[in-house]
């Protein structure tokens, strides 16, 4: 007689669901070439064969997981922005929701702007295109009068400075010497970047 499966069936989604979950945690302590797929599997309490049933290699998950990230943030910034009023109340409701998912979901940020996703060209594009739809997004914000190519270039300067800011607040933060909330520096942020929308083109 066959031994059970020691691992417990779950309904394919949820353990899709699942082994992303794990998948980056796993990836934002150890990095793509630092984290195997027995890594994965023995975190996530499956066997390999399971999760190779689902992704068909460790750099099929890592594009999947880059993605479903990236469309997290995505969603929170559009989602934010979608109930706020007039495009201040929306720069301003971007930045925070921004900000938000990078102080509870640190991990997801690392994964998703650290050095070792913009170092392999593969993962770099799939940030890029995080990127790009995040910029996109702020561009529909911008009232200024300016050709569409310079409208879309200001939007991707102002993703830059937020991602830039981060990083240097998540540091401070470790340090222990961050004295400014996230919410402060994504109000401060939104100042800015609203001071300067409303001028540019003038």
């Amino acid at each position: 007689m066959a031994a059970p499966d020691p691992t417990p069936r779950l309904p394919a989604a949820r353990r899709r669901r699942q082994l992303l979950d794990v998948a980056l945690a796993a990836f934002s302590t150890g990095g793509f070439h630092g984290t195997s797929m027995d890594d994965v599997a023995a975190a996530a309490g499956v066997t390999k064969p399971v999760l190779y049933q689902h992704f068909g290699s460790k750099r099929a998950l890592y594009v999947e997981l880059l993605d479903d990230v990236g469309g997290q943030l995505m969603d929170a910034i559009a989602k934010a922005a979608a109930e706020a009023d007039g495009p201040h109340g929306q720069v301003q409701a971007g930045f925070g929701a921004y900000f938000r998912f990078v102080e509870h979901r640190e991990d997801a940020f690392r994964l998703l702007f650290g050095g070792g996703s913009k170092r392999d060209e593969g993962f770099a594009d799939r940030v890029r295109l995080v990127e790009g739809a995040i910029a996109e997004l702020i561009a529909s914000f911008i009232t200024a009068e300016l050709p569409p190519e310079q409208t879309l270039t200001l939007a991707h300067g102002i993703v830059g400075m937020a991602e830039s800011t981060c990083r240097h607040w998540l540091r401070a933060r470790a340090a222990g010497e961050a004295t400014t909330s996230a919410a402060e520096i994504a109000d401060l942020l939104a100042e800015l970047a609203w001071a300067g929308l409303r001028n540019v083109g003038r």
